[in-house]
C-alpha cells in the first residue's frame, strides 16, 4: 500500500482528500502546518506529498524543498486556491514540484493524478 502525506490546514479539505483517496487504497497521513509535515515526513517516508501552498508557520513551495531535498523522487503535488497563482506556480515547479492543482478542484481528477505518478 502507498502512503501519502497531505498538509492542509483546512479540515474540509484534508478530509475531502483523505477519504477520495483511502478509497483508491492508499494510506494517508494528515498534517495542519509545515512543521508537522517535515516532522511527519521524516518519520513516515511517503511515497507522495500533497501540500497546500498557504499553510502555517512555512509555505507549500518550502514543504517542495525540503521534501525534493531528502528524496528526489518523491512526488509533490501542490494545491492552492490563491487568486494570483502564475508566480507560485513556476516557482513550486522550479521547486520540484511534479503537478500543482488549483483550489476548488475535482477529487476524481486529484486522485487520477495521484495514480498517475506513483501507481
Amino acid at each position: 500500500m502507498k502512503n501519502i502525506l497531505v498538509i492542509e490546514d483546512d479540515k474540509l479539505i484534508s478530509s475531502l482528500v483523505s477519504f477520495r483517496l483511502k478509497k483508491e487504497g492508499f494510506n494517508i497521513t494528515l498534517a495542519n502546518d509545515c512543521e508537522e509535515g517535515m516532522s511527519i515526513f521524516d518519520s513516515t517516508n511517503p511515497d507522495l506529498v500533497i501540500t497546500d501552498v498557504l499553510i502555517p508557520f512555512h509555505d507549500g513551495v518550502d514543504i517542495v524543498e525540503f521534501t525534493k531535498n531528502r528524496r528526489p523522487n518523491c512526488p509533490v503535488i501542490v494545491l492552492s486556491s490563491m487568486g494570483d497563482e502564475e508566480p507560485t506556480v513556476i516557482k513550486a515547479f522550479e521547486s520540484g514540484a511534479s503537478d500543482f492543482v488549483p483550489k476548488p478542484f475535482n477529487p476524481n481528477e486529484l486522485a487520477f493524478r495521484v495514480k498517475r505518478l506513483i501507481a
